[in-house]
C-alpha cells in the first residue's frame, strides 16, 4: 500500500487501487477515509483496513456519489461508526443509491454514454446512505483536524469535492485522472468547462501532489500544462 507523509506528519495510505483508489488519512489518533470503492471490493477493503490496525473511522469523505466511490458508504458508517461527508449537490444521489449520468469527453467514451449509458447505470445502484455532514462551497475541517479543508471542484459531477491536506497534497476524486501520462482530463464529466475551472482552484493551492481516484499520483506540472492548454478555450 503506497503512502505519502506531509510536513505536519499526516500519513496518507492508498488502501485500495485499481478499480477506484481509496485513501486513508491518519494523524496517529484519528482516521479519515476518502471514498469507499465498489461494493464487490468490500471484503478486500475491510481486510486492508484490518491490516492497518484501523478499528474506527471518524469521517468518511465522499469526493462524489458515483457507485465506484460511494457504494460501501453505508457499510463503513455502520461498522466503523463514521460520519459521512458529502457535497450538498450529491446528497440526493447518496440517499437513494443513484448515480448522475456524466457525458463522454473523448471519442471512445462518447458512444458508450450515448448508446448504453442510461441502461448501464441502472445496474450500478448501491446501498443508500444518509450523510452526516453536508458541504457547500468550502469547508474548513478544524472540527476534526487542523490544516485540512474541502473545496468544491465541480465538473465530473456537480458536487465533486477535493480534500486539501496541509496545503501540500490534494485528494481530488475524478476531477483529475492519473491514467494518462500526457493528460489529466477525465473521460467522463457532466460539465467540462466547470472541470477546467476546478483545476484552477486546485492550482490556487500550494499542492504539488494530486491523488486521483483512478490511476497514479499526478504532479503539479502536468495539471498546470493541461489547465493552460484548455482554459483559454472556455473564456
Amino acid at each position: 500500500m503506497k503512502q505519502w507523509i506531509t510536513k505536519s506528519g499526516y500519513k496518507i495510505t492508498r488502501v485500495l487501487s485499481g478499480r477506484s483508489n481509496v485513501f486513508l488519512l491518519s494523524d496517529g489518533v484519528r482516521n479519515t477515509l476518502i471514498d469507499s470503492s465498489v461494493s464487490r471490493l468490500w471484503n478486500k477493503l475491510q481486510k486492508r483496513l484490518d491490516n492497518l490496525g484501523v478499528q474506527s473511522i471518524d469521517y468518511l469523505i465522499l469526493t462524489h456519489a458515483h457507485f465506484d466511490h460511494a457504494a460501501n458508504a453505508r457499510r463503513i458508517k455502520e461498522k466503523y461508526h463514521s460520519k459521512v461527508v458529502v457535497h450538498r449537490d450529491e446528497v440526493n444521489y447518496l440517499a437513494n443509491g443513484e448515480n448522475v449520468l456524466p457525458r463522454g469527453t473523448m471519442f471512445f467514451t462518447r458512444p458508450i454514454i450515448n448508446i448504453i449509458g442510461k441502461r448501464l447505470f441502472r445496474f450500478f445502484r448501491y446501498e443508500p446512505c444518509k450523510p452526516d455532514l453536508v458541504v457547500e462551497a468550502q469547508y474548513d475541517c478544524k472540527e476534526f483536524e487542523d490544516n485540512l479543508f474541502l473545496i468544491h471542484t465541480p465538473g465530473h459531477t456537480a458536487g465533486s469535492m477535493s480534500f486539501i491536506v496541509d496545503d501540500e497534497i490534494a485528494i481530488v476524486g475524478d476531477t483529475l485522472f492519473g491514467v494518462f501520462k500526457w493528460s489529466v482530463f477525465p473521460p467522463y464529466a457532466v460539465d467540462t468547462e466547470s472541470m477546467v475551472r476546478s483545476w484552477g482552484k486546485l492550482l490556487a493551492t500550494n499542492c504539488t501532489v494530486f491523488l486521483p481516484s483512478h490511476g497514479s499520483s499526478v504532479n503539479r506540472e502536468l495539471v498546470q500544462k493541461d489547465y493552460d492548454k484548455r482554459i483559454n478555450t472556455i473564456k
